[in-house]
């Protein structure tokens, strides 16, 4: 979010994600206006220092860090370890043709869930969907954010992978619904949301 956030609480989302990279063109650097209590805020970083996103969660009062940059395991664990901030850590990773499972087992301990997002150009943002069947070879338990230039024409695929044993917490979305950059269109998330609801109900 950057533009219209109050607009788009009203549609009572789980998540409103603010990125917090200065790079990015939906980069939020103003003041979070008010939104319902049981909204999670999502911070977004890159590659940011523990320090600073400390400061940003505090600022902002964050429920959820995503670290979206190259992050290691052990920088994760210290940051789960601080004892004067409470948040959920979600640690990303970039899938396109394949991916390496294995590599998650060092993440696992210290975070509270993964996101799976397409592995392009841009950090995040790419506005295409990368091969869900990849996620056949997932056999964690540990639960997962589906994300990746998702929108209304995928919520036929999203019926198919919703109805497996996959544990998705979250479904992220953010281009496909944008009339530029941190400016969402509200009838197409409606829209969204609509449908998706509809496909939870049938599960």
């Amino acid at each position: 979010m950057k533009a219209n956030t109050q607009e788009v609480a009203a549609l009572q989302p789980e998540y409103l994600g603010f990125i917090f990279y200065k790079k990015s063109p939906r980069h939020f650097d103003g003041n979070i206006p008010s939104i319902p209590s049981q909204i999670k805020k999502v911070g977004v970083f890159v590659n940011a220092s523990i320090s600073e996103i400390v400061k940003t969660v505090k600022k902002h009062k964050l429920d959820v860090i995503q670290l979206h940059g190259d992050e290691s395991a052990s920088f994760c664990q210290s940051l789960s370890n601080l004892k004067d901030i409470e948040c959920d850590i979600w640690k990303v990773f970039g899938i396109k043709d394949s991916f390496d499972f294995s590599v998650l087992t060092a993440y696992e301990p210290h975070v509270s869930a993964l996101l799976f997002d397409t592995k392009g150009a841009n950090k995040g943002g790419n506005g295409y969907t990368f091969d869900w069947s990849i996620l056949k070879g997932y056999t964690s338990t540990k639960p997962f954010v589906l994300s990746g230039g998702i929108g209304i024409t995928e919520i036929n695929q999203l019926s198919e992978i919703l109805s497996t044993t996959l544990p998705i917490i979250a479904i992220d979305v953010n281009s496909k619904f944008e009339e530029q950059p941190g400016l969402k269109n509200t009838i197409r998330l409606q829209q969204f949301i609509n449908e998706l609801n509809i496909i939870q109900s049938k599960l």
